[in-house]
């Protein structure tokens, strides 16, 4: 078995960083798409996944919410990563010498003060890493490519501007994947609970659903509706809650939200990031 943490991307990118910084002792194992990161858990080619479900900036990563309960796997940990930008150019290349810069849409209008400040033009680039790799295999001093520290390094390019983001908080939560739940453990920052639910066809359910939640002093961190296959008259919602299943008042709010719905699938129970609450 390898010890190993799959992510989507290539190395150097945002998701690699995250391995990186939370999981230093194993190997990370790019992968072309989310799915493919999570087959590569599910199959035994990785230990784990690191999958972003939301930046602070720019909210729900697309398409995640859809594949955390059909992936099989089971969330293990969360992961707050700050998101430092960088300019990067081949070494030697000044600041001022710099024409156009190359990431992805998301990194480019992250960076809009800075780019147009110093009158960059912005290229779009299909993910932040490759754009980095780009920039060193076409040897051009005047291009540029916004990325981590950690794709500067890999591609032998120089970071010309450090954290160059518009938004000093700039986050990205991170979900950790595993095979099999982990409901034994506490966290020093108390814990939390992933699930997702359909509702019943009764009036008021997501109303009456939610009360559980309020009159057990349980906190909703979270609640998002997605549409399921298509139909606009069939909702699924993913929520994050403080508290483990097994505290009493937890375990109340879910037996009252059980009442009210057709389907609940708790994804994972994992510790806090001590990082949830900084600047709360």
């Amino acid at each position: 078995m390898r010890n190993a943490i799959a992510f989507q991307g290539e190395l150097g990118a945002y998701s690699h960083q995250a391995c990186h910084d939370t999981h230093p002792g194993m190997e990370p194992l790019p992968c072309r798409t989310f799915e493919d990161a999570i087959a590569a858990v599910r199959e035994g080619q990785a230990d784990l996944a690191m999958l972003p479900v939301d930046n602070s900036t720019f909210g729900r990563v697309a398409d995640i919410h859809h594949l955390l309960p059909e992936s099989g796997l089971h969330i293990v940990d969360e992961a707050f990563v700050r998101v430092h930008i960088n300019l990067l150019a081949l070494p030697g290349v000044r600041l001022d010498q710099i024409e156009s810069a190359v990431s992805h849409t998301m990194l480019l209008g992250q960076c809009r003060a800075f780019l147009e400040r110093h009158d960059i033009r912005r290229v779009t680039a299909a993910d932040t890493a490759g754009a980095a790799r780009h920039v060193a295999e076409t040897g051009r001093p005047e291009l540029a490519a916004l990325a981590s520290d950690l794709a500067g390094e890999i591609h032998g390019l120089d970071v010309i501007a450090h954290h160059i983001e518009d938004q000093s908080t700039n986050t990205t939560r991170f979900l950790v994947m595993a095979r099999e739940p982990d409901f034994a453990r506490r966290g020093g920052d108390g814990m939390m609970t992933t699930l997702v639910f359909r509702l019943r066809s009764i009036p008021a359910a997501l109303y009456k659903a939610l009360g559980g939640f309020a009159t057990n002093g349980v906190n909703l961190t979270k609640l998002e509706s997605y549409i399921l296959d298509g139909n606009f008259n069939v909702a699924q919602f993913y929520a994050d809650i403080e508290g483990h299943p097994e505290d009493a008042p937890v375990a109340r709010a879910l037996d009252e939200l059980d009442y009210f719905t057709s389907d609940i699938t708790i994804l994972g129970v994992y510790p806090a990031d001590p990082r949830r609450y900084e600047g709360t």
